[in-house]
């Protein structure tokens, strides 16, 4: 499985923001849409009702870290949404991945697909040096994910968030092509990296092993984001290479 469409992170205050964005867009396109913490905390739930009402597929990004209890409670509502996709930080541990599947199935209507769930592994702001001084972790990075994404495979999860850089060791590690890697911190040669660390270009992120890219503000913040949006999905797609 290979996504076609690169998932846009909607990394906007509220549905205004976001109605003035997509209205740049085709309304027949259908996109795949990242909503995390800063616009659901800001709207509720109903901005993914709003948006699965215009026909767009959403990756809830929430990142549920808590006792696996409270975390199975919240999923189950999730599940409700109708979201395709959502995600728990693998650092909870393997208990609260199988209490957090165990809700997504009991939330899911019999009618539909149960999301998919992802765990994530190191965020792509982190470093080496950052996980070994301020988590104590004596492993290195890559160590750490693998690690990380092992537990999430072997408790049943679909997926991990990772780096594009480490999506083609995850793979190897775990002899499974069908293991989805969501990789955000992607980025067209020649932009901004912002926050983050451990980033790569679209189409080298295909070459690695990614099975999504999540790309936020070389998108969201372009005065042309349709134009950029193209150019990264043609990109992705291997319709475009870079020098």
């Amino acid at each position: 499985m290979l996504a076609t469409r690169p998932i846009i992170a909607l990394d906007f205050p509220d549905r205004a923001t976001i109605l003035n964005f997509l209205g740049t867009f085709p309304k027949e396109e259908k996109l795949f849409l990242k909503v995390g913490m800063e616009l659901f905390y800001q709207e509720g739930p109903s901005i993914i009702t709003w948006l699965k009402e215009l026909g767009h597929d959403i990756f809830l990004d929430l990142k549920l870290h808590d006792i696996p209890n409270t975390v199975e409670r919240a999923m189950t509502g999730i599940a409700s949404l109708g979201v395709t996709m959502t995600n728990v930080h693998a650092s909870g541990g393997q208990k609260m991945m199988r209490a957090a599947l165990r809700g997504l199935e009991k939330g899911t209507k019999s009618t539909e697909q149960v999301p998919l769930l992802l765990a994530v592994t190191q965020l792509t702001s982190s470093t080496e040096e950052m996980i070994q001084k301020e988590q104590l972790v004596s492993e290195s990075l890559l160590t750490s994910v693998r690690h990380y994404a092992d537990l999430a495979y072997r408790n049943g999860l679909a997926g991990v968030v990772c780096s594009a850089l480490e999506a083609e060791q995850i793979k190897k590690y775990l002899d499974s092509e069908k293991f989805i890697c969501v990789t955000p911190g992607i980025r067209p040669k020649g932009s901004q990296l912002g926050d983050q660390k451990r980033v790569v270009t679209p189409c080298v992120a295909k070459q690695l092993g990614a099975t999504y890219i999540v790309v936020g503000r070389p998108i969201t913040s372009s005065k042309t984001p349709y134009d950029v949006y193209l150019t990264i999905k043609n990109d992705w797609n291997g319709e475009k290479t870079y020098d």
